[in-house]
């Protein structure tokens, strides 16, 4: 399995929001920090914050901010957020669904549990997990701290 563009950028962008918790950050420092395109990370913040994992404010002192504790944060509901609508194989879009095997297929059953465990896995896991004592991350990410 491979995670799309917008689950990694959506992760980056999580996780410094996480670093510098309470504050108001700009997409621009994310973008710079996380080496992101502006574009990419605006379209993918603002699917979180529909979702409500960020809050963003526009305008000349805007940006984005954690919209929760990051504890409160799983990153298996983000991943499915944003990989909810890509089809793991062709044999699970019903619409595009081209195989002649589907009908005797076993495969489709084990890449289902084996998919259901995957979110399973990042279901235990929150955004504090991945930040919270991650002093190398900090150093990186923290806007007091990063170069």
């Amino acid at each position: 399995m491979r995670l799309t563009t917008r689950t990694n950028l959506a992760m980056r962008a999580l996780m410094f929001c996480a670093v510098n918790p309470g504050v108001t950050v700009r997409k621009a420092d994310i973008a710079s920090a996380c080496n992101a395109s502006l574009n990419h990370l605006g379209l993918v913040i603002n699917l979180l914050g529909q979702a409500g994992f960020m809050e963003t404010c526009r305008g000349r002192h805007g940006g984005v901010k954690l919209a929760r504790p990051a504890a409160d944060i799983s990153i298996g509901a983000v991943a499915r957020l944003l990989e909810g609508d890509v089809p793991f194989a062709e044999c699970f879009d019903a619409q595009e669904n081209t195989c002649p095997l589907s009908s005797c297929c076993r495969l489709r059953n084990g890449l289902a549990r084996a998919l259901a465990a995957f979110y399973a896995t990042l279901d235990a896991i929150t955004l504090a997990d991945l930040t919270d004592g991650n002093a190398p991350l900090h150093a990186l990410l923290d806007l007091d701290t990063a170069a």
